[in-house]
């Protein structure tokens, strides 16, 4: 089992910038490939970022390249999302993931954190 506890949401201006965290727990984080994915109210849960166990690999959603940056410090046992020049439309509940093997699916994800809002207003 893995325990995952995301923070640093929060309410920001667009433009603006804020990082989130997940932290692990319960198993080996470096054995695991890392997600971070988002639901907006209404719409379906989407994939934003991913990064592989040794952070060689990762992998961005169109609409975030370049604005967001997903990076980890397996001996903090913590994944980042830098998320930078934020628009209104990136407005949902941010959800961190975890498998063996990195993937953009998120029907691939064995474990997930319980999420943290961002809101950002125009």
């Amino acid at each position: 089992q893995v325990q995952l506890v995301e923070s640093g949401g929060g309410l920001v201006q667009a433009g603006g910038s804020l990082r989130l965290s997940c932290v692990a727990s319960g198993r080996t984080f470096s054995s695991y490939a890392m997600g971070w994915f988002r639901q907006a109210s209404g719409k379906e849960r989407e994939f934003v970022a991913a990064i592989s166990r040794s952070g060689g690999s990762i992998y961005y959603r169109d609409s975030v390249q370049g604005r967001f940056t997903i990076s980890r410090d397996n001996a903090k046992n913590t994944v980042y999302l830098q998320m930078n020049s934020l628009q209104p439309e990136d407005t949902a509940v941010y959800y961190c993931a975890a498998r063996l093997a990195v993937s953009t699916n998120l029907y691939d994800y064995e474990y997930w954190g319980q999420g943290t809002q961002v809101t950002v207003s125009s």
